[in-house]
Order: C-alpha cells, then sequence, then structure tokens
C-alpha cells in the first residue's frame, strides 16, 4: 500500500498558498476567507488547488471546500509525488507560499522510478525515506520569493543517513 499524499493548494491573486495535508484543508479555507476579507471579499480572487491520493480524503476537501464557500476549489485525485497534476503549460505550478505536513518517513514513495527527476536539484532522495523528496517538491513548487512552513519528523533535520545530510547541507547553502 503507497503513501498517502495530499495537496491543497489556495491561489489569491499573485500571492500562493500551497498545503500538503488533506487535514488543513479547512484552515487554508479560513486562510482564504481572511485574505478575502482584506483584500475586497470578492470570492472570485480566490482559486485553491490541490491534489490527494486517498479518495476519501479527496472527498473530504472536496466537501470542506464546498462547506467554506468554495465550490471552484480545484483538487484532483493522484499521487503528488510520482504524478504531480498542478501544472501549466506542462511545467509544475510555482506558488508564493507553501504550508505542508507531508507524511513522516514513507519508505515506498517511487523513489527507485524517479532517481532523475528535475525536482532534485539538491540531491537524489533516498529511496527508502520520502522526506527529502517532500522538500525538494515543495522547493519545487515555489516562486522566485516564495517562502515555505513543513513539518516533519524529528530527526529529519538531522539525519546524515543515505545522503540526507548532503541533501539538507545543499539546500541551506542555496538558500
Amino acid at each position: 500500500m503507497g503513501a498517502e499524499e495530499h495537496d491543497i493548494v489556495a491561489r489569491v491573486s499573485r500571492d500562493d498558498v500551497r498545503s500538503s495535508t488533506g487535514a488543513l484543508a479547512a484552515h487554508l479555507a479560513s486562510a482564504c476567507g481572511h485574505v478575502l476579507d482584506e483584500h475586497g471579499g470578492d470570492p472570485k480572487n480566490v482559486s485553491l488547488l490541490g491534489q490527494e491520493k486517498n479518495l476519501g480524503t479527496w472527498a473530504i476537501c472536496k466537501m470542506n471546500m464546498l462547506l467554506h464557500g468554495l465550490p471552484d476549489a480545484r483538487i484532483e485525485k493522484g499521487d503528488t509525488i510520482r504524478d504531480p497534476k498542478l501544472r501549466e503549460g506542462g511545467e509544475l505550478m510555482l506558488f508564493d507560499r507553501v504550508l505542508a505536513n507531508p507524511p513522516f518517513n514513507i519508505s515506498d514513495w517511487g523513489g527507485e522510478r524517479l532517481k532523475e527527476d528535475v525536482r532534485w536539484k539538491f540531491g537524489v532522495p533516498p529511496a527508502g525515506n520520502a522526506n527529502f523528496a517532500w522538500l525538494q517538491h515543495i522547493l519545487h513548487h515555489l516562486g522566485p520569493k516564495g517562502t515555505a512552513g513543513v513539518v516533519l519528523a524529528n530527526g529529519s533535520m538531522s539525519t546524515t543517513q543515505s545522503g540526507e545530510g548532503d541533501i539538507r547541507k545543499a539546500m541551506i547553502e542555496n538558500d
């Protein structure tokens, strides 16, 4: 059984927010409501985009969007790491804000099949742990002035196993 991968994205004019967990959908919708209140309150200026692998969580995301008055939310079904669907002109979309709580320490994320992926700018993530795949996926989605907030397993920021320390170092040096 594969990992549950989730993405919820909010686009507010040029100020974009992306969240990598379906559980954050309601909070994200509330944040969009706050931004709407501050910037004219027109729901046509907000679009939520996301991707969810788990059909049950996808349905909950869609329902949350309806309940929060955002019926036009685009929540795609599919594996976020193996088959990211949030694209414009064939390229992965870029965002100004990313909020993420991806699944921790997933070992069956498809790393063996994704070694040449363009998202691995800082190094190929270990096939046995998706933490640095998620981080690089998130960074790849950031626009030039983008900011991310990510919740990961405690050991993610100190491990040096399987090249993770080198990837982390390259990410920090590039910041």
